[in-house]
């Protein structure tokens, strides 16, 4: 591959006709039958689907309890309640991640205190264990992009214990030396929003050992309710109100879809990991792109491929090398901006400098595209289209 002509911010013709989208669903005729089957069932939320997912995530992650909820936000929501954090309480997080992760702490009524990262973009286990006061409840990791946090590092450096929340929106199929997310944290959430790993078109999951947490869990998913249910139907005859919740349960044709999609899991996250070693291989040559981490003994599940861009040595600021893919038709985003930065928690005393390895890698981060449906050729549009952007940012600088 070789420079052809300027980009096509600068007015040349674009690489791609037809945008290439950063994510993209996949669905085959299994899939499809399945959510018919649902529909013909005559039950279309609670009954065996709920329960057929759950017991398919709990075979697959190797955990004893998953609760099958409405989105991964309500994931998260549901796992702060769960362990009864609230009003005057702390948790530690990240900023590296999306703003869903700390609104759970927000919307509990606690306060969301932002430690940095380490070169693997997850959570630095020394900056949680200084961030840690009297008031912390919980420590919520992120495994950033796909890649599983090391939470035993981050339990064995904590001046206390604490309960870990590993937010794994990105992460279903991943592994820590051998063992699954999923079975890694305190709490474990899913996300089965399209873009992920598997979808059933929005939904979420909690994954536990602890039967408490996932009894509290089920009750907040339901309106608080303790409740005896026709195994057959889910038809409630007999309940109870313990607690304050609401209505985040999952449909059975979202369910009947992940359980479907969950077949083909391993197989996906091969794909991933196919897309992302070609990445590595055909990128490293460009000048001030760097690639992801890859520790030692973590499989990720690649739902993100974010490159690093050095202003210094590519030519351009991060910002002006996403409009410049995007006017060669290639749809890389930011995964993400700094989330203590943003309006919502600048107004609660976000400040720069809090994070700053987060805050740097913020400010140079590039999401390129990467899902199972991409073809060599679609990957070799995304890297020619940086080639030819490096070339032109160079040529800029010397003419």
């Amino acid at each position: 591959m070789s420079v052809t002509s300027p980009p096509a911010i600068a007015g040349g013709t674009p690489i791609r006709a037809h945008p290439l989208p950063y994510g993209r669903h996949q669905l085959d005729e299994a899939d499809i039958a399945a959510v018919v089957a649902a529909l013909r069932s005559g039950t279309l939320t609670g009954g065996a689907g709920i329960t057929d997912f759950e017991r398919a995530l709990r075979e697959r992650c190797r955990v004893e309890h998953a609760v099958a909820v409405a989105n991964g936000s309500v994931a998260l929501d549901l796992a702060v309640l769960a362990l009864g954090i609230g009003t005057g309480d702390e948790v530690v997080t990240t900023p590296l991640t999306f703003v869903a992760t700390a609104n759970a702490v927000l919307r509990a009524g606690a306060t969301p205190v932002f430690a940095d990262i380490g070169d693997d973009r997850c959570l630095d286990p020394k900056s949680v264990a200084d961030a840690v006061t009297s008031r912390t409840k919980a420590i919520i990791t992120v495994d950033y992009s796909g890649l599983p946090s090391d939470v035993g590092a981050l339990k064995a450096a904590l001046p206390r214990p604490l309960p870990v929340i590993a937010d794994s929106a990105h992460s279903l199929g991943a592994s820590l030396n051998g063992r699954p997310v999923g079975s890694l944290a305190d709490i474990t959430t899913l996300s089965f929003h399209p873009v992920k790993q598997i979808t059933t078109g929005e939904g979420g999951a909690c994954l536990t050992d602890n039967g408490v947490l996932a009894d509290r869990i089920r009750r907040l998913r339901n309106h608080g309710m303790t409740s005896t249910a026709d195994e057959r139907t889910g038809a409630l005859w007999k309940y109870d109100v313990t607690m304050l919740g609401d209505n985040h349960r999952m449909t059975a044709l979202q369910a009947a879809l992940g359980t479907s999609q969950l077949r083909h899991l391993d197989e996906v996250v091969a794909e991933r990991s196919e897309i992302a070693d070609r990445y590595d291989a055909v990128l490293v040559g460009i000048p001030g792109v760097g690639l992801p981490p890859r520790p030692a003994g973590r499989r990720s599940a690649w739902h993100l491929y974010p490159i690093e861009i050095d202003p210094n040595e590519f030519g351009w600021e991060r910002d002006e090398v996403i409009d410049a893919l995007r006017a060669e038709g290639i749809e890389a985003t930011l995964h993400y901006p700094a989330v203590h930065l943003l309006a919502l928690y600048r107004a609660r005393g976000g400040l720069p400098g809090t994070a700053p390895r987060a805050e740097r890698l913020c400010e140079r981060l590039v999401t390129l595209p990467l899902y199972p449906a991409m073809t060599a050729s679609d990957q070799d549009d995304v890297v020619l289209a940086l080639q030819r952007i490096h070339a032109w940012a160079a040529h800029a600088v010397t003419s």
